[in-house]
């Protein structure tokens, strides 16, 4: 019977101690978030504590880490899910990292909190029994962020707000579903993923491609690409302004870097929506994807030997 829930801790602000801005991310245990929630004691859990760290120092180490141990507990019968407890900060980065490397039968669900456990409001006791709830919850599949009562998919959830309690949401996809008075209410289908598979991100983290992103902004100059470029990046993702639009000294330089063999792709800094169309003469586009996700999606496909130009297909969730 598939009962279990594992949870796996990386430290970030839920695992917190001091005041609600001065405090020390990654001080407590799995173990002590466990206690401070006696609710879960109706579900068989297990924990292991896969780093401890702030979310803001995410390595591809722990990455790849923290998914071999998802893919380990998974393949368990009696395992029902996976919570991973995070920082807010790249929380969404690895969730669709996760999202691109698993294709999980059963829930893979991130949590986190925007208050310190130690915080007169904190919000990691309550993220972390709902997301337990999801990884129990029979049907449930994929990997998702639960925050505030909301089930958000790897492919639309960005944290908005840097202080405010309910920082996250799917923009104008909206969450996958709620948790209301204990019940699940689902609101679309679970996601599902389109793996690039373990032969690719099971290689050794120093053999991954080096893929960086650089800002498109009002008196620009091209010297951050050509660094890049200079240092050895394989992939570059523009960030650009409005609908991915580039300032022309940072797309002379990308050209330049483009013509010398390093795969670029432009997106947008709009917090809504994604960039639209391919009018000519502009770089590749990454579609809906944010700077950050088309960083990894670049470097996975880097990985997997693709030649590609352009984000043909958005991998779906």
């Amino acid at each position: 019977m598939q009962n279990t829930v594992v949870i796996l801790g990386t430290g970030g602000t839920i695992a917190a101690a001091g005041g609600d801005v001065g405090y020390t991310a990654g001080q407590l245990s799995v173990a002590q978030l466990m206690a401070a929630v006696p609710a879960l004691a109706a579900w068989p859990i297990e924990a292991e504590q896969v780093a401890q760290l702030d979310s803001k120092d995410m390595t591809h180490e722990v990455w790849q880490r923290l998914a071999q141990r998802v893919v380990h507990h998974l393949a368990r019968p009696e395992v029902a899910g996976v919570v991973v407890t995070h920082g807010t900060d790249t929380l969404e980065e690895t969730a669709y990292f996760l999202h691109r490397v698993l294709a999980p039968g059963k829930p893979v669900v991130l949590t986190a909190s925007m208050r310190p456990a130690t915080s007169l409001q904190a919000d990691g006791p309550q993220n972390l029994l709902d997301a337990v709830r999801v990884a129990a919850q029979p049907g449930a599949r994929g990997v998702v962020a639960v925050l505030q009562g909301r089930v958000h998919g790897p492919v639309d959830v960005r944290k908005r707000e840097p202080f405010a309690l309910d920082a996250f949401d799917s923009g104008e996809a909206g969450p996958v579903a709620l948790v209301q008075d204990h019940q699940l209410r689902l609101l679309r289908p679970w996601p599902v993923s389109q793996p690039v598979g373990p032969s690719v991100w099971e290689r050794p983290v120093a053999e991954w491609p080096r893929v960086g992103v650089v800002a498109s902004h009002a008196g620009v100059d091209g010297v951050a690409v050509r660094a890049m470029q200079a240092a050895g990046y394989q992939g570059l993702v523009v960030e650009g302004t409005g609908n991915g639009t580039v300032h022309a000294a940072v797309l002379e330089a990308a050209w330049q870097a483009r013509t010398a063999g390093v795969a670029v792709w432009r997106s947008t800094r709009c917090p809504g929506g994604g960039v639209v169309g391919q009018p000519e003469g502009q770089l590749p586009s990454a579609g809906v994807l944010t700077p950050a996700r088309a960083r990894i999606e670049l470097m996975l496909r880097l990985m997997a030997g693709w030649q590609g130009d352009a984000l043909d297909a958005p991998p779906a969730g």
